[in-house]
């Protein structure tokens, strides 16, 4: 599987940030192609054998050492090869992001609906990651953790290495606070708050979630704000982070959010639609700062608008 590199991984980029795309890496796994190239065509067969060439001759396919490598370049399982993505045809996102927060640490970027946070699929230039890079310039941009593309709000980023370990810790050891606000169908016969909590699972198709029977590994604390005739605003603590947890959880108690195109069934919709963004905001994070010991709140400066974009 191909990868963009993350705060994860301790690979070194042998090729640099290209106006904000960092390249993307694949392990090589056991196998009997001759050469790199032969994996490389039968591994993406939607990428043309003479793009790869292309990117070849111009130094952008390279192995974990910096080496260039080519069409008769010896496949050697464990290796591991870096080179850039390229996307013919691009959806503009015609929303912004905006930055709230910067130090020699952390970036706190407010994104916009519609908008991924990393180069994945159709997306390369049009991602938060990426924007964010080209407008600091900040090379060593990584997020600390990640919301849906079809989910406005906050999202952490570090840009210092030497840090790094110490802000995505907490995000492991669930020691960040973080409130969401969504907009969905009155919740009868319940009273407020309440706990949701259910063991989830990869579903059908791979992008989407389920509930199963088992040991709960996902938590939301959900809380109704206002009123709104036949809908309600919700705030919602999600204390566990799993995959589309709240958009799963809101769907399994009868009140999708508004507007959510894979729950309780997958809405077709193109990937220009911008006509109706998905109510869920992540409203705002806390935690204390491991370094210095202060209380950190970022709050989104982003309003849930069911009838209109923002």
């Amino acid at each position: 599987m191909a990868r963009l590199i993350s705060q994860k991984s301790a690979l070194k980029l042998p090729l640099p940030v290209i106006e904000g795309v960092g390249p993307s890496y694949q392990w090589l796994p056991k196998g009997d192609w001759e050469t790199i190239f032969d994996f490389l065509r039968e591994r993406f067969p939607n990428v043309e054998a003479e793009a790869w060439l292309s990117r070849m001759a111009k130094g952008e396919v390279v192995d974990e050492k910096g080496l260039r490598l080519n069409s008769e370049s010896r496949y050697r399982a464990g290796a591991c090869i870096f080179y850039y993505r390229e996307l013919e045809l691009e959806t503009k996102i015609p929303f912004a992001e905006s930055i709230i927060y910067q130090d020699e640490h952390l970036l706190v970027a407010d994104k916009p609906h519609f908008l991924p946070v990393i180069p994945s699929g159709k997306f390369l230039h049009e991602t938060l990651l990426t924007r964010l890079r080209k407008k600091t310039n900040l090379e060593h941009l990584v997020p600390l953790h990640r919301i849906d593309r079809d989910t406005a709000g906050i999202v952490l980023f570090s840009h210092n290495s030497a840090t790094r370990g110490f802000y995505a810790t907490l995000f492991n050891d669930r020691k960040v606070e973080k409130v969401y606000e969504a907009i969905a169908g009155n919740l009868e016969g319940l009273s407020f708050p309440l706990t949701r909590r259910s063991r989830m699972v990869a579903g059908e198709p791979f992008f989407r979630m389920k509930e199963v029977d088992g040991e709960p590994n996902s938590e939301t604390r959900i809380v109704e704000v206002e009123k709104m005739n036949s809908l309600s605003l919700y705030r919602l603590n999600a204390v566990t982070g799993k995959k589309h947890q709240i958009r799963l959880h809101l769907a399994s108690l009868g009140i999708p959010i508004i507007n959510d195109n894979f729950y309780p069934v997958i809405k077709r919709i193109t990937e220009d639609d911008f006509s109706s963004p998905l109510q869920l905001l992540a409203k705002s994070v806390c935690f204390a700062d491991p370094l210095t010991g202060q209380e950190c709140f970022f709050e989104s400066n982003r309003r849930l608008q069911q009838f209109a974009l923002y």
